[in-house]
C-alpha cells in the first residue's frame, strides 16, 4: 500500500517538475503579454487624441482593442499549458456569431455611430436634415444621435440608418443663400419694378455685399413676369432675411403701385333668351 502511494507521489512530482517550466513561461507570457497589450491600448488612445478623434470613439475604440489583444494573449497561454486552443476559438466564434446575429441591429447603429464620431458629418449644434426629419443636433451617442426639433420636440434617431442615409447640414458653414421669386405683372414697369425689388432686398443690413446679391428674369409665365433674386446672409440670419424680405417686397411692390399677379378666372354665363 505504503509503495503504492509512493509510485503516485513520484509520478506527481515527475510531472509537476516536467509542467514546472511551462507553468513559468505561462505565467511570464500572461504578465508580459497582459503589460505589453495595456501599453500598446494607451498608445492607440494617445494617437487617436493627436488626431482629435471624439472621446466616446477613442474609449470604444481603444477598448475594442484592448479586448481583443487580451483574448490573444490568454489564447497564448492556454497553448502554452498544452491546452488545445482550436476548440476555443472555435467556441468563441459561434458565440460572436450568435452574439452579432442576435444584435445585428444594435451592432449596426454602433458601426454607424463609430462612423459618425469619426468622420463628423455633423456636430452637436449643427442644424441637419436627415432620415426625413429637421432637428438642431443635441448629443451624439455611440448608437443614437438626438435631434431638436424647431418645435421643441426631441428625435432620437439610431445611428445606422443615419450613417447610411443623405444628411444635410443646414449650418455647418456660416453664410447662406438666400433665394426670391417675385412675380409682377406684364403691363407694369419691368425695369422699375426690379429696382424696387433689388433695392428693398439689398437695404436690408443682413444681406452680404461679398458675395454679390444677384437679381435676374428668370421666367416669363403665365400670367406673371418673374425676377429671381439671391442675396447672401449669415447662416444665424437666414430665416429672418428670408421672412422679413418677402413682406417688405410686397409691401414695397404695393406703395410704387406695381401689381403682384394672382390666379385668376373668367366667368362668362350666358342666358337663354
Amino acid at each position: 500500500m505504503n509503495s503504492s502511494i509512493d509510485n503516485i507521489q513520484k509520478i506527481l512530482m515527475e510531472k509537476a517538475v516536467a509542467f514546472a517550466p511551462k507553468l513559468a513561461l505561462a505565467l511570464i507570457t500572461l504578465i508580459i503579454g497582459l503589460y505589453i497589450a495595456n501599453f500598446v491600448t494607451k498608445l492607440f488612445t494617445k494617437a487617436l487624441g493627436k488626431k482629435k478623434v471624439d472621446t466616446a470613439a477613442s474609449y470604444f475604440l481603444s477598448a475594442i482593442i484592448g479586448i481583443c489583444l487580451k483574448v490573444a494573449v490568454c489564447l497564448s497561454v492556454l497553448g502554452i499549458l498544452g491546452v488545445q486552443t482550436t476548440s476555443f476559438i472555435a467556441v468563441l466564434g459561434s458565440v460572436g456569431l450568435a452574439f452579432g446575429l442576435a444584435l445585428q441591429g444594435s451592432l449596426s447603429n454602433l458601426a454607424g455611430g463609430v462612423l459618425l464620431i469619426l468622420l463628423k458629418p455633423f456636430k452637436a449644434g449643427h442644424v441637419i436634415e436627415a432620415q426625413g426629419v429637421i432637428g438642431k443636433v443635441e448629443s451624439i451617442s455611440m448608437v443614437y444621435t438626438k435631434l431638436r426639433t424647431p418645435d421643441n420636440r426631441i428625435l432620437t434617431i439610431p445611428n445606422g440608418p443615419l450613417a447610411n442615409g443623405v444628411i444635410n447640414n443646414i449650418t455647418s458653414q456660416s453664410t447662406r443663400r438666400v433665394d426670391f421669386t417675385f412675380g409682377v405683372g406684364y403691363g407694369d414697369d419691368l425695369k422699375k419694378a426690379k429696382e424696387v425689388i433689388f433695392k428693398t432686398i439689398t437695404s436690408d443690413s443682413r444681406v452680404l455685399s461679398e458675395p454679390e446679391p444677384f437679381i435676374a428674369v428668370s421666367a416669363l409665365a403665365d400670367s406673371s413676369v418673374n425676377f429671381v433674386v439671391r442675396v447672401w446672409t449669415k447662416s444665424d440670419d437666414y430665416w429672418g432675411v428670408n421672412f422679413d424680405g418677402i413682406e417688405n417686397v410686397k409691401l414695397a411692390l404695393d406703395e410704387n403701385g406695381i401689381s403682384i399677379p394672382f390666379p385668376q378666372r373668367d366667368v362668362h354665363v350666358i342666358k337663354d333668351l
